[in-house]
């Protein structure tokens, strides 16, 4: 990318003149072993809304329909891809210069920096150039092979990996992740308009922990307040809305690494979504 490029389109001097051109220039080819289809960001304007866990659901809920699938994991300061899906192991050479995913047990390719790490409890103490410059490693020097539909997790926020992403891969889609407190209404919408900004349209809205169903006597407790999901969804014109939640049972199969047993029916048409997207 340009030394001259301040990555803050919103106020660049030059939007609008046609002096910056197509951003797609900054478009990074894949690994020249990868066929990759469809490319989806999943995004949270904060953290602490479960934006990994989506992550995870989604790439089970698209594997179960016999799409092949992949997890790029971009969260390189937060890599908490691997343990979900149970991978253990380090990723290894393709013997040609790339980088071979790791596999979970159902065949979902996946990478993330704790497969390439000798301690993963070790913290990741770079700048934000290095930790964008590994995203892209992730992208172009990773043999992924034949991928009808990646996702990516994203860090929170719309700082400097996420425009990293927008810009350097072929994003055809983003979902946003929330929870119902009214402070993320402001969250949503810096996610939402980053990805209009990047001319990338948003497939569907996620609203995470929207309900407490109580085991013993099966009343719904809106723990975090009264959702805000449809009324978001409205504002922004995104017509695919999900409702999760706060379920125990997604909490140990990740922590068992058994994401990829867990009921995923919630997310079909949101899948729908993707698949046409």
């Amino acid at each position: 990318m340009s030394e001259e490029c301040g990555h803050n389109c919103a106020e660049c001097a030059k939007k609008g003149d046609g002096s910056c051109g197509d951003p797609s220039r900054f478009r990074l080819p894949a690994n020249a072993k990868s066929k990759i289809g469809k490319v989806v960001a999943v995004m949270s304007g904060k953290g602490g809304v479960g934006k990994s866990l989506v992550t995870e659901l989604l790439a089970v809920a698209a594997a179960k329909r016999g799409l092949k699938t992949a997890v790029l994991d971009a969260d390189i300061t937060g890599p908490s891809i691997p343990t979900a899906f149970g991978i253990a192991e380090r990723a290894v050479s393709d013997g040609e210069g790339g980088i071979l995913p790791c596999r979970s047990q159902t065949g979902i390719g996946v990478m993330s920096l704790n497969l390439l790490v000798d301690n993963p409890g070790d913290p990741v103490v770079w700048r934000g150039p290095v930790i964008a410059g590994a995203v892209k490693q992730f992208w172009s020097e990773v043999t992924w092979g034949d991928v009808d539909v990646m996702f990516v997790d994203m860090p929170p926020g719309t700082g400097d990996v996420p425009l990293t992403v927008f810009q350097s891969l072929p994003v055809t889609g983003v979902v946003v992740v929330t929870s119902p407190q009214d402070l993320v209404r402001m969250i949503v919408e810096k996610a939402v308009r980053m990805a209009g900004m990047m001319n990338v349209p948003v497939l569907g809205l996620v609203e995470n922990m929207s309900v407490f169903k109580c085991p013993g006597c099966g009343m719904e407790h809106r723990i975090f307040g009264d959702s805000k999901a449809a009324e978001i969804a409205e504002a922004h014109g995104i017509k695919s809305v999900v409702s999760l939640p706060i379920d125990p049972e997604f909490s140990k199969a990740v922590d068992k690494g058994l994401v990829e047993y867990t009921d995923t029916s919630a997310l079909d048409a949101l899948i729908d979504a993707v698949c046409q997207g």
